[in-house]
């Protein structure tokens, strides 16, 4: 039989079916709720045994997984200290463990992604938390193939892997076993023969009855195609598989086999390396430029092994909301939980594009959107905010890309890219006005954008407009925007009289018509 090249299709086992609409919230609590604020705190107020699955990805320090939201110095969060040393990230660990652990249903499953900074600290505490007896595995995921950390010179192995400890509660947990594409050279060596009608992959498989007592065991004997044996089939059965093609005899007298297609199996077994999922690269399409950032196949498949459709899924750290998009996307509920206004606006913003699920509270109330509570919203509390974090919020709130770093900024907060462009995905380029000392963390922003300049500010006056308007011209930019509580009437002057100088346009923008979504108009 003539062999055919392995494609992709080929070896593909099984095509993941559309997720099943989620139904009602729950009965026994909300579900497709975001909280912002300190995840101890919400944890108390969930009742016993309310979750199926429990994902969570916390920092190990404050700049982990914040740094693009607040920068990698700046800003002083109330736990930030406590993550100096590991004992202290595990005494700060515990008391949220020990309520997930409350929190989690008997029949649940529970996920700790951690890296190598205290991953063996954490399986201790885990197992005095949730119980040795419910550890089920350790798995390694591989996130990439090499690490700058294991440079030249370096005298350690490169950290290339993450580990999430998986335990189940203490009934009969949720296990749906995943799989896998079989390996190209698997395919190539077993799956050998090809049907020339369909294009079919396809390889023999004995049907003789197993084992040499067979006739003890009660299997059929009788002659089918001139071949006496003991069958695992009774004779009409092998008659019928024949008559379909299933059941070929390669030439007179030798014993027939059954075509097992390679497109009917399901795959390899999922085991607990998984090397299959790579990081999420800079130039992907679900890439936020978050530091740590998960791929969403890798939160798919955890959801997919521990949870069925309408199960409820929490992730007390959200980040950017991985756990949130894949839940939804699977048909499952959620609560996400976490501590900064920026990382819950960005998951918001997420759900809502990526998931086509409307912010709104009249049609969460009827199972068909989801809610953000506990925002800073007010004026009053949006001034309380630390300044990096007022910027990001302002930024994302105009639909714009903060910028990664706070110092060296070159006086620009954030950017606005109009419909249809984007950040450059073909490396690094240095900005206009940019110095030798490197790229500032948004090298990337080349071709079509807006300036955004943010200022935690009662009342902008005429100064900090004649320094955005050196940012415009330096940038070579034709239209602005400026963010703050208010503005003096020589500031307003400024910019129309900029306007008419240059042509170049700076939107003045205050926090009550964002609040208001008035400033849609402004745009």
């Amino acid at each position: 039989m003539a062999k055919k090249s392995v494609t992709k299709a080929d070896i593909q086992a099984s095509k993941t079916k559309a997720a099943p609409a989620a139904g009602r919230p729950s009965a026994l609590l909300d579900t497709r709720v975001i909280y912002c604020g300190d995840n101890l705190e919400q944890l108390a107020k969930l009742p016993d045994a309310c979750i199926d699955l429990i994902y969570i990805d916390p920092p190990f320090n404050s700049n982990r997984n914040y740094e693009v939201f607040w920068g990698e110095t700046k800003e002083k969060r109330s736990f930030e200290d406590r993550h100096e040393s590991t004992q202290a990230y595990i005494d700060y660990m515990r008391p949220r463990c020990v309520q997930l652990a409350r929190v989690l249903k008997k029949t649940g499953s529970f996920y700790y992604h951690c890296d190598w900074h205290a991953s063996h600290y954490v399986k201790v505490m885990l197992d005095q938390i949730m119980g040795e007896g419910n550890f089920v595995n350790e798995i390694i995921w591989k996130r990439q193939s090499a690490h700058n950390d294991a440079k030249q010179g370096s005298k350690h192995l490169g950290r290339v892997h993450d580990s999430i400890f998986f335990y189940a509660g203490t009934g009969d947990y949720t296990f749906n076993h995943q799989y896998k594409p079989y390996d190209p050279e698997y395919v190539e060596a077993f799956y050998k023969h090809v049907e020339p009608e369909t294009g079919r992959r396809y390889r023999l498989g004995d049907i003789t009855a197993p084992g040499g007592a067979a006739e003890a065991k009660g299997n059929p004997y009788y002659e089918f195609l001139g071949v006496k044996r003991y069958w695992r089939y009774s004779e009409e059965n092998m008659h019928k598989l024949y008559k379909e093609g299933r059941i070929i005899q390669t030439k007179p007298g030798a014993v027939p086999a059954y075509k097992r297609y390679l497109d009917e199996g399901k795959g390899t077994p999922v085991g607990t390396v998984w090397d299959d999922i790579g990081p999420i690269q800079s130039s992907a399409e679900e890439s936020l430029g978050y530091p740590t950032q998960k791929p969403l196949a890798l939160l798919e498949r955890i959801l997919s092994l521990s949870s069925n459709p309408n199960d409820v899924v929490l992730d007390a750290f959200c980040g950017c909301g991985t756990a949130l998009v894949a839940a939804q996307s699977l048909g499952r509920q959620w609560i996400g939980i976490d501590i900064s206004p920026t990382a819950c606006r960005v998951m918001a913003k997420r759900l809502r594009d990526v998931c086509r699920l409307p912010e709104n509270e009249k049609l969460w109330l009827e199972g068909r959107g989801f809610v953000v509570r506990d925002l800073p919203w007010s004026i009053a509390k949006l001034k309380e905010i630390p300044p990096f974090e007022f910027e990001n919020w302002a930024v994302i709130a105009l639909g714009g890309i903060p910028n990664k770093v706070q110092v060296g900024d070159m006086g620009i907060d954030g950017r606005i890219f109009p419909v249809g462009t984007k950040p450059s995905e073909t490396g690094p380029k240095k900005l206009k006005g940019e110095g030798k000392g490197g790229h500032t963390g948004a090298d990337m922003f080349a071709g079509d954008w807006f300036p955004i300049q943010v200022k935690q500010m009662d009342k902008v006056g005429r100064p900090d407009i004649d320094q955005f308007e050196a940012v415009m011209a330096r940038e070579d930019r034709q239209r602005g925007f400026f963010v703050a509580f208010g503005f003096s009437s020589d500031a307003e002057a400024e910019c129309n009289a900029f306007h008419k100088k240059t042509g170049r346009i700076i939107k003045l923008i205050t926090v009550q018509e964002i609040l208001d979504e008035q400033h849609v108009q402004k745009m």
